[in-house]
């Protein structure tokens, strides 16, 4: 088994995917740019003794997905809004993603935002401006899900949001390896 986050944070999803594998000892490739994340996450892994199975890779995420190879059973989305197509689509035309796997996009509802510019009236000021910007990459990228031949899709709403994806049934975009 293999999971692949794109967006580590703090290292505390790929905590919980070290946990979650403990009987598979699933390899577990964490993906972040931020250089204060990228600490974040190194203190996480050291403190909770993840190193053994967690590799976190630094730098931009379509360049790191592009180096990667083999499949991955889970791949969990959760970074920079604007790069959910592009990452997606990069996935699934390298056929990163294995025949049974699935994968997993955070926060597809913008705050509301992917629904209209005002869907949320209780959406500071402050923030506002970003969720919108969100929305609009969210809502692109929510299109392409539904129009996508080659995957099924559904978003559940779950808080702000969570699509999982996965191959549509007969797809032959992949080598079994049965």
């Amino acid at each position: 088994m293999a999971v692949l986050e794109i967006g580590c944070f703090t290292g505390y999803s790929a905590l919980a995917w070290y946990e979650s594998t403990v009987s598979t000892q699933a390899e577990i490739i964490t993906l972040e740019l931020d250089p204060t994340m990228i600490a974040a996450s190194r203190r996480t892994f050291d403190r909770f003794k993840l190193n053994d199975r967690v590799r976190l890779i630094e730098g931009p995420a379509q360049d790191s997905i592009e180096k990667l190879s083999g499949q991955f059973d889970i791949i969990f989305v959760d970074a920079n809004k604007e790069g959910y197509e592009g990452y997606v689509k990069q996935i699934l035309d390298k056929k990163l993603l294995s025949p049974k796997g699935f994968i997993m996009c955070d926060n597809v509802f913008a705050r509301g935002m992917t629904i209209s510019t005002e869907a949320n009236p209780t959406l500071p000021d402050k923030v506002r401006p970003y969720w919108t910007e969100n929305g609009k990459a969210l809502r692109s990228f929510n299109n392409f899900c539904k129009n996508d031949s080659r995957i099924d899709s559904v978003l559940l709403p779950l808080y702000d949001g969570v699509t999982l994806i996965k191959w549509k049934q007969g797809q032959r975009n992949f080598v079994r390896l049965n």
